[in-house]
């Protein structure tokens, strides 16, 4: 049926856009730009300096820049109490499946977050969707059935340890698997990249030199035997007072195959006052 293909769809784009999301993101933008590692190698040390200085001047002056562009990325991130946007995604799939999809979403930051997708044609709403730190509830409109799931079972499908807190910070457009342990940086003619290792990811990520605005993250998986990667690319900043939102991304997943999801963001809002509509009309059925 129609709305099995619309419901499929949103838990793919979901899972695509949240890929590899650790529930540590949100504790990252807490920590002391002092736990950054001294792992750099002497090569990497030598970014834009002269062979005058000593090795340990070089490493110093190093390690102080990366402080800089770690604490200038955390001061760049998303902080709000409530936002909201409508979404058009397109997704396609190397199996040839290609949909274009509506969706409007409201968070009420590290409360909930309510989606509701709406049929790219027809303007009907199909899937109604509310999650919160502990529950996940999906209304299927034109089956009149509902689901109600613990986050597990979020984690459950991603085979992938996220949280609430997790989604939140991807939906607010902040990077993801941005670790302190920043192994090297280069400056290029079209910005500054830096390399992130975690404990799943190796973050290969790509800034603005003036703004230090994330252009684009490569993951990979540290785990040879997965062979997975995450390709995201950032673009179309806008400037909404003191925050400046990527209203376009574009996410590329390759495991055992590939997946492309774009996202582009229009009416977007932050701290206003929001409706999170979710009551299940008493005719509907649990499924």
């Amino acid at each position: 049926m129609q709305i099995i293909k619309y419901r499929k769809l949103f838990f793919q784009i979901t899972f695509i856009f949240l890929l590899g999301i650790p529930a540590s993101l949100i504790l990252t933008s807490c920590r002391s730009t002092k736990k950054i590692t001294s792992a750099i190698g002497k090569k990497d040390t030598l970014v834009n300096k002269t062979d005058t200085m000593s090795a340990e001047d070089l490493h110093a002056d190093s390690m102080r820049y990366i402080r800089t562009i770690y604490a200038r990325l955390l001061s760049n991130h998303v902080n709000c109490s409530t936002f909201s946007a409508k979404l058009k995604v397109h997704y396609e799939g190397s199996d040839g499946k290609d949909f274009t999809v509506n969706a409007f979403v409201h968070v009420q930051v590290d409360k909930k977050i309510w989606l509701s997708i709406v049929h790219p044609v027809f303007g009907n709403e199909v899937l109604r969707v509310m999650i919160t730190p502990d529950s996940v509830k999906v209304m299927n409109k034109p089956e009149k059935v509902y689901q109600l799931r613990s986050v597990g079972y979020l984690q459950n499908i991603a085979h992938l340890p996220f949280n609430f807190y997790d989604i939140q910070a991807t939906i607010l457009g902040n990077p993801i698997y941005l670790d302190s342990n920043i192994l090297y940086y280069r400056t290029e003619t079209h910005g500054i990249s830096i390399l992130s290792l975690g404990e799943m990811f190796r973050n290969y990520l790509t800034l603005t030199k003036e703004d230090m605005y994330l252009m684009h993250s490569k993951l990979d998986d540290l785990d040879p035997l997965k062979a997975r990667s995450c390709d995201i690319t950032y673009g179309d900043f806008e400037k909404m007072g003191d925050i400046s939102f990527p209203t376009y991304r574009k996410v590329s997943v390759v495991e055992k195959a590939r997946l492309d999801v774009e996202l582009n963001f229009k009416n977007v809002r932050f701290n206003e006052t929001l409706d999170y509509p979710f009551s299940i009309p008493k005719n509907y059925k649990r499924n």
